[in-house]
This record gives structure tokens, C-alpha cells and sequence, in this order.
């Protein structure tokens, strides 16, 4: 599977982000019908909310398992190896460096977003 990490300031409440981060998730074609732990064709977690934690029936954040995941932990050490994960007190490199080095993540592109979209072929 293909995972990137991204970071955006907003004025939105989290509730209203993980609002918005379903709408994306539905527009790709999830249907959340599916059983906890399928397959999909798309996942869009919310990781981090400033240094807010939030305990919520529909919304945990930092993301209860991101410190364990070495897809997650990788690109989100690249944007921001500093950041400090605001329950357990330790910053994103940290953690990384503290997990096996298995499962791989390979890198398959930097700065995409940055490129300007004529060079994607679009006008």
C-alpha cells in the first residue's frame, strides 16, 4: 500500500477535520459497510491535532497506534522529526528510532505536492 503523511493548519474543530477526512474517504470510493480491519481503498487518519489529546467514542487523537508504526512514523519524521507526541511525552524521530527496523518503508516520492500541476500533466 502507498501511505504519505501530510501537514495542514485549519481553523476547523477535529471533529469537523475527521468530518471532512470521511467526506474524502467516501468521494475515493470507501464504503464504510466493511468489517473492522478489511481492506480499503483508502484510509485517511487524523494523527495529530496540535498537542491535543482527545478521547472521543468517534475520534482518538494522537492516532492510538501512529508510535507503533513504522509506515506512519517514517514520512511523519521527514515533516517533522521534532514534534512531540503529546501522550507519551516523545518527539516522532525518537519514536522511530526506537522500532525494529522491519517491516521496510521505502520511499516512492518527495515533494509531489509541491510540484506544480502543469508539470503532472494537468493545465
Amino acid at each position: 500500500f502507498f501511505n504519505c503523511v501530510v501537514g495542514v493548519a485549519t481553523s476547523l474543530t477535529p471533529q469537523h477535520v475527521l468530518e471532512t477526512l470521511v467526506h474524502v474517504e467516501e468521494a475515493c470510493g470507501r464504503s464504510r459497510t466493511g468489517k473492522t480491519g478489511e481492506a480499503r481503498i483508502v484510509d485517511i487518519d487524523l494523527l495529530f491535532y496540535g498537542s491535543q489529546v482527545i478521547s472521543e467514542p468517534s475520534l482518538e487523537v494522537p492516532h492510538p497506534r501512529m508510535h507503533v508504526r513504522r509506515f506512519v512514523l517514517e514520512p511523519l519524521a521527514e515533516l517533522e522529526p521534532d514534534l512531540v507526541h503529546p501522550g507519551l511525552g516523545i518527539s516522532v524521530g525518537d519514536l522511530l528510532k526506537h522500532l525494529p527496523p522491519t517491516p521496510e518503508v521505502r520511499v516512492v516520492a518527495r515533494d509531489w505536492v509541491s510540484v506544480p500541476l502543469r508539470e503532472h500533466g494537468t493545465p
